[in-house]
């Protein structure tokens, strides 16, 4: 008997809830069931996080947490639950299977059978923002080694454990090559040691494309945070519906699974919703905590019911579907196909066995790390570069001198075009004459000098050779 932690969430999240359970119950799942309240009420009654504190001691405690959709109030600063549950416990791999129902729900893709594996700690995500001049905002793209490779990782060995023969990497790393160089370069270091699993990486525009239009060329794809959000709904969508997809979060110690839609307010009380993607969750949690020939039974009887045209309104078409249902109609169908296969479609048998193996993260060796140069940030509302030069010209120190002036990346300076439109946000590059390292001090100093000109400075970013390879952008067009 496995104790879990359940929040029925919001709109028709307590309807799809109590479908789902009564089908895995009856299918003979094992658990021991703690309720919890999550969501908008308890965003409503003063609470910005949208939990209580109790209520994370229980899904610590269980460790496995099986969430309905819930509704974040707009406005009110109140940041999502599904984002802060994902940090809070460390479910760093979000696994989004995607298949392809047909003929029983129309799609274009009649043989598609994609897994998307998204990080989901870090990338943009973080959430990290700030208003810095008048014009520009920015948002910090975090990638770290340890997040890559424990994404990287999850991926190769989800393919390995379910026979999957393909892993693909997605990535921008022709235009982001420090961050998404990163994540490409672990998902190379990383294939190495799987090398009975195909591997490939696609840049992530052409690979979106290529997704959209012949999803059968893919297996496993291994994204990070924000591609991996945007593309596992495409994924979703292509193959039938998002309604009928759920989605696994996993981390180290503690688990959790939910359907990829949204809460659904329109549809609330009407018996209507979908249960479906929440019951595709609650069948990988059933394979998470072991209990395989449940799960087993449990997907393969809802495969029978789609195949059988008992179908909700989301998916219902004249001539396909033979019963529209409701919530509550279409789950007692699905029970009472328990015991039962599809007979059109591919029937499922979950092998239990050996677990995947996810290696602990060991910190690398050091490199050897030099400050090159530093990055002053400067909020300036002219429009001439040439003019901001003059004005930095007082702000350099002895033998640490402007050698560039970007805007948006762009460099503006030297030899910048008058044509490049810019904006009051300029990034100016100080460095040390000759071939010597610039110290902390100096950059005070530059710091003091800046203040005493007039100059806004309003951030910094230092410049560092990491084993003698520069470790920052050029500007474009250097």
């Amino acid at each position: 008997m496995t104790r879990i932690t359940v929040a029925k969430g919001d709109g028709i999240g307590p309807e799809i809830m109590d479908a789902t359970l009564a089908v895995i119950k009856a299918a003979g799942a094992k658990i021991e069931i703690d309720e919890i309240e999550v969501g908008e009420k308890v965003y409503l009654a003063g609470n910005t996080a949208g939990i209580a504190k109790e209520s994370w001691d229980v899904i610590r405690r269980n460790k496995v947490f099986l969430k309905a959709p819930i509704t974040t109030p707009q406005g009110g600063g109140y940041k999502s639950l599904n984002v802060t549950t994902r940090k809070f416990l460390g479910l760093y791999a979000n696994i989004r299977p995607c298949i392809s129902l047909y003929p029983f729900v129309q799609t274009k893709h009649p043989v598609m059978d994609v897994v998307i594996v998204r990080e989901n700690e870090e990338d943009l995500y973080a959430g990290i923002e700030h208003q810095q001049t008048d014009e520009v905002v920015q948002c910090l793209k975090l990638i770290s080694r340890p997040g890559c490779e424990k994404i990287v990782r999850y991926a190769f060995e989800y393919a390995k454990q379910y026979g999957r023969k393909k892993v693909t990497c997605f990535t921008k790393d022709n235009i982001m090559k420090q961050t998404d160089g990163l994540f490409h370069q672990v998902f190379d270091e990383i294939a190495k040691e799987y090398p009975e699993i195909e591997n490939e990486h696609w840049i992530i525009d052409i690979g979106a494309a290529k997704l959209a239009d012949t999803p059968e060329a893919f297996d496993v794809v291994v994204m990070p945070n924000l591609y991996g959000d945007v593309l596992s709904d495409v994924a979703a969508q292509i193959a039938g519906s998002v309604g009928l997809a759920g989605s696994a979060n996993i981390g180290e110690t503690c688990a959790m699974f939910e359907a990829i839609h949204g809460s659904a307010p329109r549809r609330a009380g009407q018996n209507m919703a979908n249960p479906s993607g929440l019951l595709q969750g609650a069948i990988m949690m059933l394979n998470h905590i072991n209990q395989t020939e449940v799960a087993e039974k449990v997907q393969n009887a809802w495969l029978k019911t789609i195949e059988d045209g008992i179908h909700t309104y989301d998916i219902y078409k004249e001539g396909v579907s033979k019963q529209k249902v409701g919530t509550k109609e279409f789950a007692e169908a699905v029970i009472s196909n328990l015991g039962k296969n599809p007979a059109k479609l591919k029937s499922v048998k979950y092998e239990k066995g050996q677990a995947i193996d996810l290696k602990k993260y060991s910190r690398k060796t050091p490199a050897k790390k030099e400050l090159v140069g530093v990055d002053l940030f400067v909020h300036w509302n002219g429009f001439s570069a040439d003019e901001l030069a003059k004005i930095l010209s007082k702000v350099s120190i002895e033998k640490v001198k402007l050698s560039m002036i970007t805007n948006r990346g762009i460099k503006v300076w030297p030899e910048g075009f008058e044509e490049t439109f810019c904006t009051d946000h300029w990034r100016c590059r100080f460095k040390p004459e000759g071939d010597r390292l610039l110290t902390h001090d100096e950059i005070i100093s530059l710091l003091k000098s800046a203040s005493n000109s007039g100059v806004d400075v309003i951030k910094t970013e230092n410049l560092y050779h990491f084993d003698g390879k520069p470790a920052f952008s050029l500007g474009q067009g250097q």
